[in-house]
C-alpha cells in the first residue's frame, strides 16, 4: 500500500473533475462530491481528533505499563532492524521509539550493514551500552536488506519477532497490544496492525485503517506490512528472508509465512500501532523512489503461485502503483449461464444483450432470459429476432408475480452450465475481459460469489463490493455508491479484495453451491437484500466473495422495475429488512470483518470515525 493514500488525497482529482465537467455529474453525485471536497479540507484535523479520542495520554500511558506486569503470558519480542547510512535524527528516534515501550520483554536486533557514515557506529554502541536489550551486530559490507536483516535475525531470542524500518517508528503501546491480544489467543503465528505516515517534523497523517485478513487483497498488494509480527519458530523453519526480492523481501516472506499459518491464527490489531516515514527515498513518499521494488513483489507473488500449484497467465501491475494483479489461467472451457430476468423495457434489454455479444471475448456462455409477464408487442417481436439471431439464447417464461429470487432459483433449476451469472437486464457491458475476469476467480475452489465493477451511465460508481452495518437499522450498503470513480480509500475501489457480498446485479456463482445452499430466498426475501443473504451464507460456510474490478459494467439502475415508493412496496421491503435483521443481526453486529471499526457507517467514502 505504499503509493495509495486515503480518498482525500484522490479528491483534487475530483475537484478538477468538477471543473471540467460538472454536468456530468448527476444532483447525487454532485452533492456527494461536495461533501468529499469539504470532508479533504477537514481530514488533517478529523485524524487528529480521531488520535485525541482513541490514542493513551501519558498518564494512561503509565496505567498501561503498570498492567504489563499482570499478564499470564509474557513472552519476548524482538524487533530486527538493518540500517544503512540512516540519517542521525531518524535513527535516534527509531531507537528511542522501542525503549519507549510500556511492554519491556523485548530486544532490539540491529545489523548494519557497512554503513560510509562513521558516527553511526558510534550511536548503535551508545544504545547497546545504555539498554543491554538492543543488540549490535556490524557487517563488513552492505549485503542487501534481505540479507541483513537475516543476519539481525541471528541475534533474536524472542518467542515473536517483528520488523521496524530503520527510519519509522513504533508507537508506545504496540508491544502493550501484541501481547494483550497474544493473552486472548496465546495460538496466533501471525499479527499484524493499522499504520499512518510521519513527516520529517513528526507529522502524523494518512491513516491506513486495514481490514481484517483479506487473501485476495493480500495478493493484490502487500497491506499487512507494517507492523507485523511473526512466530520465531516460523521464521527459522522458513529460514528467514530470501535473497532476489530486495525492495519486496518483507512481501515474500508473509506470503510464504501465511501458507503454512490456519487463517485462524492471523489477527489484525485494528490500532495504529506504526508510523512509516515519508522521505524521499521511501516508498511511503513517492512510488517512484524503489522502482525495483515492484518487479521483486511480482516475482514473489509468481514463485507463491508455482508454490500453491496455482495455474496462472501472468502477474502484472495492478490499477494503481503498488497493487498487482494474478490473471489466472481459465482451466479448460467451463460454460456460464448469464441469466436476465426481463419484463418489457425492450430497448433496455437490447442494449444489455447487444453488448454482451459485441464485447465478451470469453466464448462459451449462454444467455437464459428469463420473461416476467411482458405485455408490450414490442418485446414479443424482439424475442422473435433473437430466435433468429445467434443460437446461445433461451428463453423462459416465468408467469407469477414479480418475485426476484424465485424467477432466478427458476431459471438456474433450468440450468446445467458449471457457472452461473445473475445479470440485470438494465446494465451494458464496459470491459470485454468482464466474463473470464469473474470466471477466473469463480473457479477457485475456495470462492463462492464474484461481484463485478458497476458504474451509473454519469461514471459515478454504482457498486465496487457490500459494506456490511451500513443504514438505519444497520444493515449494508454500497461503498462509494454515487462518488466519482478512483481508486478510492487506500485503493479499495480498484483493487481484487474480498468483501462479506456483493450485489446480485452482477454475481457470478457455480451453479452446485447455488444448489447446495437452497438457492436465493424466496420465501422471506422475494425482492430485497436476497443477494446479500445469499453471499452471508456462503461466508457462513467458509468460502470467499471476491470483487474484481476488471468486470467493468454500466448499471442502469432499476430503470424496469419503476418505483419503491408504492405503499405496499414499502411495507414490504420493510417486512424484507426486519426478516433480514433476524436473521444477520448478530453478524453485522459484529463488525464488517472487511471494513474497519475506525470508519464510519454514515457515509460511504470510508471516512474516519473521529469520535473513536
Amino acid at each position: 500500500m505504499d503509493n495509495m493514500l486515503p480518498n482525500e488525497t484522490t479528491l483534487w482529482e475530483i475537484y478538477r473533475l468538477g471543473l471540467r465537467g460538472y454536468e456530468i455529474l448527476s444532483e447525487n453525485g454532485l452533492r456527494s462530491f461536495t461533501k468529499s471536497f469539504v470532508y479533504y479540507l477537514k481530514s488533517k484535523g478529523q485524524y487528529k481528533r480521531w488520535i485525541e479520542a482513541n490514542e493513551p495520554h501519558d498518564a494512561e500511558l503509565r496505567a498501561i505499563s503498570s498492567r504489563c506486569g499482570n499478564f499470564d503470558y509474557m513472552p519476548k519480542i524482538s524487533i530486527i532492524m538493518p540500517t544503512w547510512n540512516t540519517g542521525e535524527l531518524y535513527l535516534r528516534e527509531a531507537i528511542e521509539s522501542v525503549l519507549a515501550q510500556t511492554y519491556d520483554n523485548w530486544e532490539l536486533c540491529i545489523a548494519d550493514g557497512g554503513s560510509t557514515v562513521s558516527w553511526i557506529r558510534g550511536i548503535l554502541e551508545d544504545y547497546a551500552r545504555m539498554d543491554s536489550r538492543v543488540k549490535v551486530v556490524f557487517l563488513k559490507q552492505n549485503c542487501g536488506i534481505a540479507a541483513n536483516s537475516n543476519r539481525a535475525l541471528t541475534l533474536a531470542n524472542g518467542e515473536f519477532v517483528g520488523f521496524l524500518d530503520h527510519d519509522d517508528t513504533i508507537a508506545p503501546f504496540t508491544f502493550y497490544e501484541i501481547i494483550r491480544i497474544l493473552n486472548k489467543k496465546q495460538e496466533l503465528d501471525f499479527i499484524y496492525s493499522d499504520e499512518d505516515k510521519i513527516d520529517k517534523d513528526g507529522n502524523r497523517s494518512n491513516p491506513f485503517f486495514k481490514p481484517d485478513w483479506s487473501p485476495d487483497m493480500f495478493l493484490s498488494c502487500n497491506y499487512p506490512i507494517h507492523i507485523s509480527i511473526l512466530r520465531k519458530k516460523l521464521l527459522d523453519d522458513l529460514r528467514g528472508f530470501k535473497d532476489g526480492y530486495n525492495g519486496s523481501q518483507d512481501y515474500d516472506l508473509l506470503l510464504r509465512a501465511s501458507e503454512v499459518i490456519e487463517e485462524t491464527n492471523i489477527a489484525h490489531i485494528p490500532k495504529i500501532l506504526y508510523h512509516w516515514r515519508t522521505i524521499s527515498t521511501s516508498t511511503a513518499n513517492s512510488c517512484r523512489a524503489k522502482p525495483y521494488a515492484y518487479e521483486a513483489a511480482k516475482k514473489a507473488l509468481a514463485d507463491a503461485m508455482y508454490r500453491r500449484g496455482i495455474e496462472f497467465d501472468e502477474i502484472i501491475d495492478g490499477l494503481w502503483q503498488g497493487s498487482y494483479r494474478i490473471k489466472y489461467k481459465i482451466l479448460g472451457d467451463p460454460r456460464v449461464s448469464i441469466i436476465i430476468p426481463t419484463k418489457d423495457k425492450k430497448d433496455l434489454l437490447k442494449r444489455c444483450i447487444d453488448s454482451i455479444f459485441t464485447k465478451t471475448t470469453y466464448e462459451n456462455y449462454e444467455i437464459v432470459l428469463v420473461d416476467n409477464q411482458s405485455k408490450e408487442s414490442e418485446t414479443f417481436c424482439y424475442y422473435d429476432e433473437l430466435k433468429n439471431g445467434p443460437k446461445r439464447i433461451r428463453l423462459l417464461h416465468y408467469d407469477d408475480a414479480f418475485n426476484y429470487s424465485a424467477i432466478n432459483n427458476f431459471a438456474v433449476s433450468n440450468c446445467d452450465s458449471e457457472y452461473i451469472l445473475f445479470l440485470n437486464n438494465d446494465t451494458e457491458v464496459i470491459s470485454p475481459e468482464w466474463l473470464s475476469a469473474m470466471i477466473e476467480h469463480i473457479q477457485r475452489p475456495d470462492v463462492g460469489a464474484v461481484g463485478a465493477k458497476l458504474l451509473f451511465p454519469n461514471g459515478l460508481i454504482q457498486h465496487c463490493g457490500v459494506i456490511l452495518g451500513y443504514g438505519d437499522p444497520p444493515i449494508a450498503g454500497h461503498h462509494y455508491c454515487r462518488y466519482p470513480d478512483s481508486h478510492g480509500y487506500c485503493g479499495v475501489i480498484n483493487t481484487v479484495r474480498d468483501f462479506s457480498a456483493v450485489t446480485g446485479a452482477c454475481m457470478m456463482t457455480k451453479r452446485s453451491l447455488f444448489n447446495e445452499v437452497g438457492g436465493l430466498d424466496e420465501k422471506n426475501l422475494a425482492i430485497s437484500l436476497n443477494d446479500i443473504d445469499y453471499c452471508l451464507r456462503l461466508r457462513k460456510r467458509g468460502y470467499l466473495v471476491v470483487y474484481t474490478p476488471y468486470a467493468m459494467l454500466y448499471h442502469h439502475e432499476s430503470m424496469s422495475r419503476g418505483s419503491d415508493d408504492a405503499p405496499e412496496k414499502i411495507l414490504r421491503f420493510q417486512r424484507e429488512i426486519e426478516y433480514f435483521r433476524a436473521r444477520w443481526g448478530s453478524v453485522i453486529d459484529r463488525g464488517d470483518p472487511y471494513y474497519s471499526r475506525n470508519l464510519v457507517l454514515d457515509r460511504f467514502d470510508f471516512s474516519i470515525k473521529c469520535g473513536g
